[in-house]
């Protein structure tokens, strides 16, 4: 299977290079592609520099900062021109662990877009002060309540589509510039009624470069939420779940007919052994039968 990584670079020189050998060493069939917003830190030439020798890099320039999601579509629009099955898209700042890849890739054999999530079953954060944990947390139970629709992270920007998500979206419609951009790819595959799956990450915060966050992204998240607001019922029923387990908004949304079936992937410790793990698919509800999707990786 033809799998890509697409990495949007900008100021990542410290890391870039260490990133994408660690990725080729654990998966040596893997593509990635780099899209450089004309860092100047040099990232870019790095990038060249990994590209020339080795046919699995590309690069791709853009002449100044135009935003993640635009840097995002572009290297989707490059990963399906090459003939990519699955799409990963991922943080150059070691943020998202390599080593995460492979659970992707044994989740979406029963997926259409996998997200690696830092809230489903507890919080997995590590090196955030605690305002900043608490207003990213915040930040996606608003999405969720707005939108009423069952994912416990929104804005995750370590995920894997199949091919046939990424051709059934407009990407040439796409709105967003900023960290919005993770919403609003999720809600696109919500609407056209995609299998969604999360599966638990630990998320580090970078130890090189500094954070792209601003005000201007957050503005952006919280209006394009608002434009994507479920009709008012639905929103005011699901007020109803502030005073419930959430799991059970979940699992009601996910068996309604407007949402694409959302599972959660659990990794099952009574099954495994000391030489691997195995993958078990989960419904969001604990009183769902259990899937078996991957053998025990020797």
């Amino acid at each position: 299977m033809n799998t890509t990584i697409v990495i949007p670079t900008y100021n990542e020189a410290e890391n870039i290079e260490l990133l994408i050998r660690q990725i080729l060493e654990l998966h040596p069939d893997f593509n990635i592609i780099v899209v450089d917003d004309n860092s100047p830190d040099g990232t870019g030439k790095i990038a060249d520099i990994l590209a020339e020798k080795d046919t699995r890099i590309s690069v791709i320039h853009r002449l100044k900062k135009l935003g993640l999601g635009p840097a995002y579509v572009e290297g989707f629009k490059k990963a399906l021109a090459d003939g990519a099955d699955l799409i990963f898209e991922m943080d150059a700042d070691f943020s998202h662990n390599p080593l995460y890849l492979q659970h992707f890739i044994e989740a979406s054999k029963s997926a259409d877009l996998v997200i690696g999530s830092r809230y489903v079953n507890g919080v997995r954060v590590e090196g955030w002060r605690f305002r900043r944990l608490l207003m990213s947390k915040l930040a996606n139970m608003y999405v969720s309540y707005i939108t009423a629709e069952p994912l416990w992270d929104f804005t995750a920007g370590f995920r894997c589509y199949r091919r046939h998500v990424l051709e059934r979206l407009d990407l040439n419609g796409v709105e967003s510039d900023g960290y919005a951009f993770q919403i609003e790819m999720a809600h696109l595959a919500f609407q056209h009624g995609f299998k969604v799956v999360e599966i638990p990450i630990t998320f580090r915060e970078r130890v090189n470069g500094i954070s792209k966050i601003s005000g201007n992204v957050i503005w952006e998240a919280f209006w394009l939420t608002l434009k994507y607001h479920a009709p008012f019922r639905v929103m005011l029923k699901r007020l109803s779940y502030l005073f419930k387990d959430y799991n059970q908004f979940v699992e009601d949304q996910s068996n309604s007919n407007q949402y694409g079936r959302h599972w959660v992937i659990i990794e099952d410790q009574n099954n495994s052994n000391q030489s691997g793990y195995r993958l078990v698919i989960a419904p969001s509800s604990p009183n769902t039968k259990t899937q078996d999707v991957s053998k025990t990786k020797k």
